[in-house]
């Protein structure tokens, strides 16, 4: 598996990922992991594109979640397949509304809920946001890769996979 999971922040790639590894074993990457130096600061894009490559040189098998279209157009060729995770801004944010403490990104869970209003405005925003991490961005990397891809826009589809 070389399987790439793109959307918006609350669309269901975390969630999908654990399930498809729990059938088919493979390593697992949050983008997240790699965008990031300390705090909300991104490192150089060639940077985190480097860390992406080294993780998938690493590993025969792997799932790639993120967000972060400018990573994901400098690893898309090593990609089987990319499946963009477009279910609606309401799922989204019902889905960051419930999603549990992630202690990889928040020291506590009150951190992660202080953090939570400023999380579901950005969510909002994803179809009129232009920057990489936006609907449109998402839509013209998906519309531009040639290989194996599906857009799901029904969580209830997810169990297709």
């Amino acid at each position: 598996m070389k399987l790439i999971l793109l959307g918006n922040a609350g669309a269901g790639k975390s969630t999908l990922a654990r399930r498809l590894i729990a059938q088919t074993p493979a390593a697992r990457l949050s983008l997240d992991e790699v965008a990031f130096q300390q705090g909300a600061q991104r490192r150089p894009l060639a940077h985190s594109i480097a860390a992406v490559q080294a993780f998938i040189a690493a590993h025969d098998s792997w799932i790639i979640e993120g967000c972060y279209a400018d990573i994901i157009e400098g690893v898309l060729p090593a990609c089987a397949e990319l499946i963009f995770l477009n279910p609606g801004v309401e799922t989204c944010v019902a889905h960051c509304h419930a999603r549990p403490w992630e202690p990889e990104k928040f020291a506590s869970s009150q951190e992660q809920d202080q953090n939570l209003n400023n999380l579901i405005e950005w969510v909002k925003t994803y179809a009129t946001r232009t920057d990489e991490y936006g609907l449109q961005r998402h839509r013209a990397l998906y519309e531009a890769f040639t290989g194996k891809k599906r857009e799901l826009t029904q969580v209830e589809r997810y169990d297709s996979l």
